[in-house]
């Protein structure tokens, strides 16, 4: 039996380059021999104490929500229960195109059978701890400069990568071999142009 390598991905549900990340992240367990555990980072963390244009601010203060319920169901739940709400979450995000994120939590905790009380914790501090820990293990191995998704295997982890539309099938799998061979050049640090594309969903 051929042993599946761990691969762990931090992803903020409101964030449409950690989708497509993850899209293409669930292809690659089709065809490679990875297993991808999910682990939640925050944007509004990330970007709590920086200067913000309004209209991002906003939408940081909205992007709380999310990420505490998520936390709160995998303490009382356990993990496996992260992709399936991130994956509710996220359809109704990036493919419903709902920008009130508070709206997405009740659909997506009944969606996925968890209870509706935990609604709550979207506007409480209560899990905060948890939540800001799950975040620095993803900075402590890449560093501030960067956001989500963040991806680790064997020890090494990068941002992104940051790819629209997500490739699927064996086209998936040629980016993971690509992402491993780079993971695995010490020194290799960047490699980046200006995006001329918006994220694709299709």
């Amino acid at each position: 039996m051929t042993t599946r390598v761990p691969v762990e991905m931090w992803f903020d549900p409101i964030c449409p380059w950690a989708w497509l990340t993850s899209r293409w992240l669930t292809e690659v367990e089709e065809v490679r021999d990875v297993e991808v555990t999910w682990s939640v980072m925050s944007l509004a963390v990330l970007n709590e104490d920086r200067e913000l244009p309004p209209e991002y601010r906003s939408m940081m203060d909205r992007s709380w929500g999310p990420v505490r319920v998520i936390i709160a169901a995998a303490r009382d739940h356990g993990p496996t229960v992260i992709k399936p709400l991130f994956d509710a979450m996220g359809t109704r995000i990036h493919l419903g195109g709902e920008k009130e994120y508070l709206k997405v939590i009740a659909p997506s905790l009944n969606e996925v059978g968890l209870p509706a009380d935990l609604l709550r914790f979207a506007d409480s501090d209560e899990v905060d701890d948890d939540l800001r820990a799950s975040h620095e293990r993803a900075i402590a191995l890449v560093g501030h400069e960067v956001g989500t998704p963040v991806i680790r295997m064997a020890g090494v982890a990068f941002f992104g990568p940051v790819v629209t539309p997500a490739p699927k099938g064996e086209a998936a799998g040629r980016l993971w071999d690509g992402w491993v061979l780079i993971a695995g050049t010490p020194g290799f640090f960047e490699l980046k142009r200006t995006r001329t594309q918006s994220p694709a969903f299709d």
